[in-house]
């Protein structure tokens, strides 16, 4: 009869954490950043069909990095639990702290429990509120902390030289054109060099509390951010460049593969996204 070999608690949570780093460090950066009107959200993902960034509740956003098989069950569970508890009790009573504690008890578990992996998974839970001091933005980590972030938060990839781009930029009560250039320029840069990242690689939404809808989440589309980025220097590539290399794309080179860096990253083909291109709205059933 064999043996089973020892290894401690500590050891056992640091090579646990360590594997859970390792798959979040794989991908691209997601950026937070609070702007005169509400919480900015931006991230560098080619694909049209899977999403970093999605709407919750009415006021409450969801962004993740890491494996998207995961945090795509978590967005999913926090979407029937933020709908239950809205429809139990009242709309006011869901709340972004409230499901950024439900998070934190779930990876928490996961990540202690030996019979299963941790997730490679680290989460943004954000909401708007009446006014720019109300604004909640919540840090999730793999094993369960959670973390009150202020003005701006960065997670996966290179945090430390983007994390350094945007603590160097005045955005503190700047308008969304401002945020977002700040935000871009940030993603861009390396330890080695910055990169312009191209409107049709960038993923971008707003909880914006000017909104006169009672959802305030909205997608912004290519265009638009062509609109507030406007030129960007000699290295912006323009969009006939990029055809050869975008999923669908009608150029003659060879076709899109998937990043390894990203999970999230992967060839949609020709399928559309699940909102609405322009305004970013869900698809509404037709009346029966």
């Amino acid at each position: 009869m064999s043996q089973q070999f020892y290894v401690s608690p500590e050891q056992l949570m640091k090579d646990r954490a360590d594997f859970a780093r390792k798959g979040i460090g794989r991908g691209r950066s997601v950026v937070a950043v609070q702007y005169a009107d509400g919480v900015l959200f931006v991230s560098e993902n080619p694909s049209q069909a899977l999403h970093k960034v999605s709407e919750i509740y009415d006021r409450i956003a969801f962004a993740a990095v890491g494996r998207y098989n995961e945090f795509e069950n978590l967005r999913i569970a926090g979407v029937r639990l933020a709908d239950m508890r809205g429809y139990a009790y009242d709309r006011r009573d869901v709340t972004g702290r409230g499901l950024a504690n439900a998070y934190a008890q779930t990876l928490g578990t996961i990540f202690s429990s030996g019979g299963e992996k941790p997730y490679e998974v680290e989460i943004f839970v954000a909401e708007v509120g009446d006014r720019a001091e109300d604004d909640q933005i919540y840090r999730l980590t793999y094993d369960g902390q959670v973390a009150d972030e202020h003005g701006f938060a960065v997670m996966g990839g290179q945090v430390e030289p983007v994390a350094q781009s945007l603590g160097s930029s005045d955005i503190a009560g700047a308008d969304i054109a401002a945020a977002l250039r700040a935000a871009v320029t940030a993603l861009g840069a390396s330890e080695s060099d910055n990169r312009v990242i191209p409107t049709t690689d960038l993923e971008v939404a707003v909880l914006d509390r000017t909104r006169t809808q009672t959802r305030k989440f909205s997608r912004l589309s290519p265009a638009r951010l062509d609109e507030l980025l406007g030129d960007r220097g000699p290295g912006d590539p323009d969009d006939g460049a990029r055809d050869d290399v975008r999923p669908g794309g009608g150029g003659g080179g060879a076709p899109a593969t998937d990043d390894p860096r990203d999970p999230t990253d992967q060839v949609s083909g020709s399928v559309a996204p699940l909102e609405d291109p322009v305004t970013g709205e869900p698809p509404v059933a037709p009346p029966e």
